[in-house]
């Protein structure tokens, strides 16, 4: 058909070159096509609070487990009923409670995944103050809920009270992570960056019976004790955080009220300056003895079983006076890198996320608006000591994308080595067609070199 040889080779070589090209671009679309799906992870986390308990399930895919901003919620979960510490006289109430949210949680995880689910239960303050007024009670709400929890076909890793050190920390790790503030992949350079630092996130969380502060502050800032260490993505951070029991929203509104009891002339009706005026609420002495917080043995609230009312006066100036009261601010001194009860801390930096993990208000809870906003401007201002400029650096949010704020995030991803200590790679790993489509097309060159060398031996 062909001439000569030489043109034949040629011809050959080109033919097969083209066609080489048409594998590759072939082997390319067919491979990404039937793509295997994602393999998909759950994990799950009660938060056990003193005033409810939430659970919350996460998933993420499996392939890009060490990635950032790759768990996402799946499920929330609020439990009917108050905090687990309030069982203390009914344990086995305790762990009954999660029921209705676990059945909840196993019809979103596939059957064939549930038993490799890990499943925690973090109690926070409610229980932190159980435990230093009855720890056997506490112990034994604990015990019903790892056998509830046992129950159910999922990989359950423990119930435990975590400190308040932690919760404020794992706050912390949970909105930089869904913000992406460790670190975030640049497509243009084909690589992890690390954002600036000034991006790095403060956390503020208000709950029922504590509060937590948790930021990096600026410089190299020394002797100060509450300080977590971690090594993210391959960079270290010190961040200060600290936890203020009994400075939660429930507790202070007890405190508040034992307060004007104990200074009012009269027994039996008091007024309360934080109140809405003409609303009146009667209230047991006993009611203070469940808790430490307000010195249950405190010889003044004697006796117990007296029943006092409480007269709204509708006085805000008043109210403002009561709560600030409630603070010890003469303990800090004249020193400016101090709260209150003369805790110490470094002068806030950066932008804060304010979580409340106080649940969805109601009715009953409209008495108390007063109340609750002057302690947090008492706590904000006065405490931390934010200012007019600083003050609009607190972001008042409770979800980052789908996921909800808070420190379960934060704890599951410690927990599971989520989070790895070392940067990731500095180039992204090729998907697996990819690399099966460029093996192709190096052989297929391979051969086709061979064959035009052979053919132009003979020529």
């Amino acid at each position: 058909m062909f001439a000569n040889k030489k043109l034949f080779t040629t011809t050959l070589l080109g033919v097969l070159v083209t066609l080489s090209i048409i594998a590759l671009v072939l082997s390319l679309v067919k491979i990404e096509d039937v793509a295997l799906p994602p393999m998909v992870k759950y994990g799950m986390v009660f938060d056990a609070g003193s005033s409810h308990t939430s659970l919350f399930v996460y998933e993420w895919d499996s392939d890009k487990e060490n990635d950032t901003g790759v768990v996402s919620q799946t499920l929330s979960c609020d439990v009917q009923g108050p905090g687990i510490s309030s069982y203390a006289n009914n344990p086995p109430k305790a762990g009954d409670s999660l029921r209705e949210c676990l059945d909840k949680a196993l019809k979103v995880v596939p059957a064939e995944k549930q038993r490799d689910v890990p499943a925690y239960l973090g109690a926070t303050a409610g229980m932190r103050l159980l435990r230093l007024q009855n720890s056997s009670a506490a112990d034994q709400i604990l015990a019903e809920i790892t056998k509830t929890m046992q129950e159910y076909p999922v990989a359950f890793r423990g119930a435990r009270i975590i400190t308040g050190e932690e919760e404020g920390a794992y706050g912390w790790i949970t909105i930089n992570y869904l913000l992406e503030s460790f670190t975030k992949y640049s497509p243009k350079a084909h690589t992890w960056v690390r954002p600036e630092a000034a991006n790095i996130l403060g956390a503020l969380d208000l709950g029922g019976a504590s509060t937590q502060i948790s930021f990096m502050p600026k410089g190299s800032v020394i002797n100060w004790n509450e300080t977590s260490r971690f090594m993210l993505y391959g960079y270290n951070y010190n961040i200060y955080t600290h936890s203020y029991l009994c400075y939660g929203q429930n507790e202070m509104v007890k405190r508040l009220a034992k307060e004007l009891i104990l200074e009012s002339s009269s027994s039996t009706r008091v007024e309360h300056p934080c109140y809405p005026k003409d609303y009146n609420e009667t209230i047991s002495l006993s009611s203070f003895h469940t808790s430490p917080c307000t010195n249950a043995s405190d010889p003044r609230l004697s006796p117990s079983d007296r029943n006092v009312t409480l007269e709204g006066r509708g006085n805000a100036s008043g109210c403002l006076v009561a709560i600030r009261k409630l603070f010890n601010f003469s303990a800090c001194g004249q020193s400016q890198d101090c709260t209150f009860d003369g805790v110490y801390q470094p002068p806030i930096s950066g932008q804060f996320f304010l979580s409340s993990s106080y649940p969805e208000e109601n009715p009953e809870r409209l008495p108390k608006y007063c109340a609750n906003a002057n302690y947090i401007l008492t706590l904000l201002l006065d405490a931390y000591k934010f200012n007019e400029s600083s003050w609009n650096n607190i972001v008042f949010q409770m979800k980052a994308g789908s996921a909800d704020v808070g420190w379960t995030l934060g704890y599951m991803l410690n927990l599971t080595n989520m989070i790895p200590a070392e940067a990731p790679g500095l180039l992204k790993g090729q998907a697996p067609s990819l690399w099966a489509a460029a093996i192709a097309f190096i052989t297929l060159t391979l051969a086709l070199g061979l064959v035009a060398l052979l053919l132009l031996l003979r020529v």
